[in-house]
């Protein structure tokens, strides 16, 4: 894994239906040590997904730099994995396939990509799903093979924008538990885009707050690990950091 730095990152578009330049990014500078994970949150169009696609290379930034492991991102590129609201599956490929797909794209032949996709979907409890189909499967469980799908490529930065907003909320919590758990086990850095607080908190080392594209606040997390939700409901810490963060949020 390796540490992600924005440096006085910006972000400009023209508007052609107010015909001016608006600057949805301003100056925003960041520092994500090698395995950390780190949530962002923030009002709707604060600028927390431009941010995340910025970081993807898949759109291009304006101002300032963004750097993997030092080295200046210039596009997309296999050190970083995106996880996205929707499950972006395969249809016409098995589970096994889906998840071996990055590897495939890399050239790794099929019995060694297989037992990569095999290891990750034991990671996350879906041994038993590997020659199904995405349509036979829950929207929670498709959700957690598009996290290991990104995982078993073995991005050096995993980028998740609102990956568990498009299910309910016991299924969400479920993933949450299953992403802390696997974060635990492997340690890839990570930056998480969510409106949700108490999910930013649970997940995070360190809560990112966002107000009008610059970076407002940012509160560490140090509540001890593991992490799960039996254990956090009605913890004192867990609800004064949420309620922390929520205060930020309702400022911005």
């Amino acid at each position: 894994m390796k540490s992600l730095g924005l440096r006085n990152l910006a972000k400009t578009y023209f508007d052609a239906y107010k015909g001016e330049h608006v600057t949805a990014i301003r100056d925003v500078s960041l520092d994500v040590p090698a395995g950390e994970f780190v949530s962002i949150v923030g009002p709707s169009g604060c600028g927390k997904s431009t941010i995340l696609n910025m970081i993807a290379g898949f759109i291009p930034h304006s101002g300032g730099e963004i750097l993997v492991g030092g080295e200046p991102v210039t596009g997309p590129g296999p050190d970083r994995g995106v996880v996205f609201q929707s499950f972006a599956l395969f249809p016409w490929k098995t589970v096994l396939d889906n998840v071996g797909f990055g590897p495939k794209m890399r050239g790794v032949p099929k019995a060694e990509r297989d037992e990569i996709a095999r290891e990750y979907l034991a990671l996350a409890g879906l041994t038993h799903a590997a020659d199904r189909y995405p349509n036979e499967l829950s929207g929670g469980m498709q959700q957690r093979v598009g996290v290991v799908r990104a995982l078993a490529n073995k991005p050096d930065v995993l980028l998740m924008d609102e990956p568990f907003a498009s299910v309910d909320a016991q299924t969400r919590m479920t993933l949450q538990d299953e992403l802390s758990r696997i974060w635990e086990e492997r340690r890839p850095t990570v930056i998480f885009i969510t409106h949700d607080v108490p999910e930013a908190v649970f997940l995070a080392n360190r809560v990112v707050v966002l107000s009008k594209g610059k970076v407002l606040a940012e509160v560490d997390v140090p509540i001890a690990r593991p992490r799960v939700w039996d254990r956090l409901v009605g913890d004192d810490q867990f609800k004064d950091l949420s309620n922390q963060v929520l205060s930020l949020v309702r400022s911005a």
